[in-house]
C-alpha cells in the first residue's frame, strides 16, 4: 500500500483502488446484505468513514491510499470473548481430544489461576490476546469476567477490562463457585447482591450460562432479572449442551444475545425470529470439543439474526481468529460466505445493538480490514491463510 500521508484525526482520507469494498449497506452497493461496491473508494474523515462510492467519484482529501486492487471489509465485530484470565488447559484439550467429553467443571482449573494471578499478569495476558485479534481484523470486542467467581476477583477483572473495551460483562454466574458448591442458592444470592453491586460500575452487560451443570432457568432470570434492575443489559450462555430453558430466556427478557444456540427446538428457533435477541454462534467451541455443530441454516431461514464469534476462552474455544471461524460457519455450519461475513461483522455489532461499527457506512466508525485478495470470498475460499493485510481503526492504520 502506498499514502501520501498518514491519517490522524482532522483529517481526510480517501482509499482508492479497492476491489471490491464490504459496507453492509444495501442503498450504498448492489442491493445485496453486503452492499456490495465494485472498483471502490472510501473516504475517512477523523475517526468516522464520510463517504464511499465508486472510485472514480471519490472527492478531494487530505491524504490518498491506494489499497492495490485488495477487498475491504468491516472490522470484525467480535462479540462474545472470556479473555481476563491465567494459565491455559492444555492437558484438558490434549485429554478431550483423546476421547474425554467437555463439561462445564473445566472452568474451575481456570478460576484457580485466574485468582492467584496478579493485576498486571491479568492485564499482560488481555492485552496480548487483544492484539492477536487485531492483527487478524477484530476492532471490536466484548469480553466478560467469569473467571474470579468472588466479590473482589469479578470486580478486578472488570475493571481491567473497562480499561481496553466499552464492551465489558459481568459474568460472576459462569458456574457455581467453587466454594459455594454446597451451598448453590447463596452464591446465587451473591452473584445478585454484593458481587453485583462491586461488578455493575465496570460493566455494560450481565451474562449467565444456563446449562446443566451451572445455573437452571430460575437461577438465571433471578440474576439477569437482578443486573437489569442495576442498568446492565442480559446475554445468556443459552443451549450450548443441552436442550434447555435459555434462549427464550433471553428472547422474553429482551436479551442482546443467545449465544451458542446448538440445541434448538422448533419453540426456540421461532422465539428468536419473532424477537430482537441474536443468536450468536461460536464455532471455534464446537470445533475445539468435537460437538455437534450449531445448524445455521435453520436459523437464518427461519428469519433469525445471526454473529459469529470466537467465544476465546482457554478451555473450550482457545482461538481469537474470526477468520477462523468464518471459514468453520461456511464449511460446517452451511453458511454462505456472503452471510458467514455478514455474521461477523454487522450480525456482531447487532449481538452489541451498536449501528456505529460492523458497516462502512457514512457516520459509522472508520474500522477497516483490507485482505491480501480481491473478494471477502477467499476468508472461506482460502482458510487458515493470513489474509487480512492491514487493519484500520477509527481512522488510523493501527497494523
Amino acid at each position: 500500500m502506498t499514502s501520501t500521508g498518514s491519517t490522524t484525526n482532522g483529517t481526510t482520507t480517501v482509499i482508492t483502488n479497492i476491489a471490491s469494498l464490504v459496507t453492509n449497506d444495501p442503498s450504498l452497493g448492489d442491493g445485496s446484505p453486503l452492499g456490495l461496491i465494485q472498483d471502490a473508494a472510501v473516504v475517512i474523515d477523523g475517526d468516522r468513514i464520510a463517504w464511499t462510492g465508486d472510485s472514480r467519484e471519490a472527492p478531494a482529501t487530505d491524504n490518498r491510499v491506494d489499497a492495490g486492487g485488495r477487498a475491504v471489509i468491516p472490522g470484525f465485530v467480535d462479540s462474545h470473548s472470556h479473555l481476563v484470565f491465567a494459565g491455559d488447559r492444555t492437558q484438558e484439550f490434549n485429554a478431550r481430544m483423546s476421547g474425554r467429553a467437555y463439561s462445564a467443571g473445566g472452568i474451575r482449573t481456570t478460576v484457580a489461576a485466574t485468582r492467584a494471578a496478579s493485576d498486571e499478569e491479568l492485564e499482560r495476558n488481555l492485552t496480548h490476546y487483544l492484539a492477536e485479534a487485531l492483527r487478524q481484523g477484530t476492532t471490536t470486542f466484548e469480553t466478560k469476567s467469569g473467571y474470579g467467581l468472588t466479590v473482589e476477583d469479578e470486580a478486578r477483572a472488570l475493571r481491567i477490562a473497562s480499561a481496553h473495551t466499552d464492551e465489558v460483562t459481568y459474568l460472576g454466574a459462569h458456574i457455581v463457585s467453587p466454594d459455594y458448591a454446597d451451598d448453590p442458592a447463596a452464591y446465587v444470592a451473591l452473584v445478585t447482591g454484593e458481587m453485583l453491586d462491586a461488578c455493575a460500575p465496570y460493566a455494560r452487560w450481565v451474562d449467565v450460562f444456563c446449562e446443566k451443570g451451572a445455573f437452571d432457568g430460575d437461577q438465571a432470570r433471578a440474576i439477569l432479572t437482578a443486573g437489569k434492575a442495576k442498568g446492565l443489559h442480559p446475554r445468556v450462555h443459552a443451549n450450548q449442551l443441552s436442550y434447555g430453558p435459555g434462549v427464550q430466556l433471553a428472547v422474553e427478557l429482551d436479551a442482546a444475545s443467545a449465544d451458542h444456540c446448538t440445541h434448538l427446538t422448533d419453540a426456540d428457533v421461532d422465539a428468536l425470529a419473532s424477537g430482537n435477541t441474536v443468536a450468536t454462534l461460536l464455532p471455534g467451541a464446537e470445533f475445539s470439543t468435537r460437538a455437534e455443530w450449531p445448524d445455521a441454516r435453520r436459523l437464518l431461514d427461519a428469519g433469525v439474526t445471526v454473529a459469529l464469534s470466537t467465544d476465546c476462552n482457554p478451555g473450550s474455544s482457545f482461538t481469537s481468529s474470526v477468520p477462523f471461524c468464518v471459514a468453520l460457519a461456511v464449511r460446517d455450519m452451511r453458511m454462505t460466505p456472503d452471510e458467514a461475513v455478514w455474521s461477523a461483522t454487522a450480525g456482531g455489532a447487532r449481538a452489541l445493538r451498536r449501528t456505529d461499527i460492523g458497516r462502512i457506512a457514512p457516520g459509522a466508525y472508520a474500522d477497516l480490514a483490507l485482505l491480501d485478495a480481491p473478494s471477502h470470498v477467499h476468508l472461506a475460499y482460502r482458510p487458515g491463510v493470513p489474509l487480512v493485510g492491514e487493519v484500520w481503526r477509527r481512522g488510523v492504520r493501527v497494523v
